[in-house]
């Protein structure tokens, strides 16, 4: 028998049956990760079409067996996880939820809990604990250090300590939330940050354009976007879509996201360089105003970002000492962000210590770079009204940002889809590359 205080160094027969069902990118992540800490009893399964592709995978992998389905997986495990599609929930956990062994304590890691708690109180035995969690990074992104939220929602105290005892060797920060709160702290770190960089790609797909290759969205602040748009596109379109489509708040920001770029622009157009002014240093004031100064920056420099430029683009000397300069930009994803926040009442900062994605982490930090400083922000106002350079992009990118805010509206996954992938097969040549060098870029942000 187990005992609650276990860990990876006690015997074998002491330890839990761990139970994963789904090895998607996050369940094979999971199963890596407890495999290396030396957890001996491990239970895996997928689908039943991938059993024989999933004994391959994982044959002579230290402590992990592989089941035909999750009836095999439920019936023998004393911990747990449902690592599925929020979409695909209600009917995996109403299939193998009534399989569940007596005393066992079941967990979700969907990204949106709302579904995920509907299913387990609909269909999991009332002898079950439910202790859920959810890992608020990619599967590409070393859990140490990053935030795992843990929510008891059914359980005693002892299948919490169970779940923490198990999870302890990713070397993650435990946040403890309601199934409630998490939704809509996730919504607060994601929604829009998702938003705005899946319609920055679309924009730039749409002008069949890699504009940083061609001189333009280079270096700093344009680095950042760049790497984490490709970033994103990637990765697994149903990462996002679940949050997007399955979350009420998100959809709200979603929402507000895309107001906030379409009247911004408007101010663009009309030349309204003070009411566009107005507007920015009033959401300014709201999200930044009340932050206390002493708290370091979370942007890096822009030197240090400089090596992570895609392409082989150098970035232009744009040194206070010498006559040249970046290319200017009116920053409209940013500017709309703030101003979404600013209008939602939402405040970002609240979030970093709690449950900040790195992606989250650093649009974030952007946003503060270009906000904080009256010089920087003052710039992107004149060129939004004035430099007609970038126009034609924001045009594409307000186009864009109404398209996917309609999109999520409409609450169908395929159409979210469809629009994902269609915009992810114009960058696909260049994720590769992305790819390391975000990471890279990741690790180094979240080690400042």
């Amino acid at each position: 028998m187990f005992r609650t205080n276990v860990s990876p160094n006690d015997p074998a027969e002491e330890h839990p049956t761990i139970g994963l069902i789904g090895m998607g990118a996050m369940g094979a992540m999971y199963a890596k990760h407890l495999s290396k800490a030396g957890w001996k009893k491990i239970s895996v399964c997928d689908i039943p079409d991938k059993f024989e592709s999933l004994k391959l995978q994982y044959a002579g992998v230290p402590g992990i067996t592989v089941h035909q389905d999750g009836h095999g997986v439920s019936r023998i495990s004393d911990f747990i996880m449902y690592s599925v599609e929020a979409e695909y929930i209600d009917r995996v956990v109403s299939q193998y939820g009534p399989s569940t062994k007596v005393g066992a304590v079941v967990s979700g890691q969907t990204s949106v809990k709302a579904p995920e708690k509907d299913a387990f109180e609909k269909y999991l035995p009332p002898d079950v604990h439910i202790v859920s969690l959810h890992s608020l990074h990619g599967p590409t992104v070393s859990p140490e250090g990053q935030p795992l939220v843990l929510i008891q929602h059914r359980a005693p105290d002892s299948s919490l300590h169970l779940v923490e005892n198990i999870f302890r060797c990713f070397g993650s920060r435990f946040v403890y939330l309601t199934y409630e709160d998490h939704d809509l702290v996730t919504a607060n770190v994601q929604a829009v940050t998702h938003a705005a960089f899946l319609t920055m790609g679309t924009a730039w797909a749409s002008q069949r354009a890699y504009p940083w290759e061609q001189g333009q969205y280079v270096g700093g602040i344009e680095t950042v976007k760049v790497n984490i748009m490709l970033r994103i596109y990637a990765n697994k379109w149903h990462v996002y879509a679940g949050l997007a489509i399955l979350n009420p708040f998100a959809r709200i920001q979603i929402d507000q996201y895309a107001s906030s770029a379409t009247a911004l622009f408007k101010l663009m157009l009309a030349g309204d360089e003070r009411g566009l002014r107005t507007r920015i240093y009033d959401a300014r004031e709201q999200v930044f105003g009340t932050v206390k100064t002493e708290r370091a920056p979370i942007f890096l420099t822009e030197d240090v970002l400089d090596q992570f430029t895609i392409g082989g683009h150098p970035k232009l000397n744009c040194s206070p000492t010498t006559s040249s300069a970046p290319p200017s930009n009116s920053h409209l994803a940013l500017l709309a962000m703030v101003d979404c926040w600013a209008h939602l009442k939402i405040q970002p900062f609240d979030h970093l210590d709690l449950a900040a994605t790195p992606i989250f982490r650093m649009w974030i930090g952007v946003a503060e770079y270009l906000f904080r400083s009256p010089t920087r922000l003052d710039s992107a106002v004149r060129s939004a009204v004035y430099d007609v350079t970038h126009r034609s992009d924001d045009l594409e990118f307000v186009i864009a940002a109404r398209g996917w805010s309609q999109c999520v509206s409409f609450g169908s996954f395929e159409l979210y889809k469809r629009r994902f992938l269609e915009t992810a097969s114009f960058f696909e040549s260049r994720f590769e590359e992305a790819g390391a060098i975000g990471s890279e870029m990741i690790k180094a942000i979240s080690q400042s």
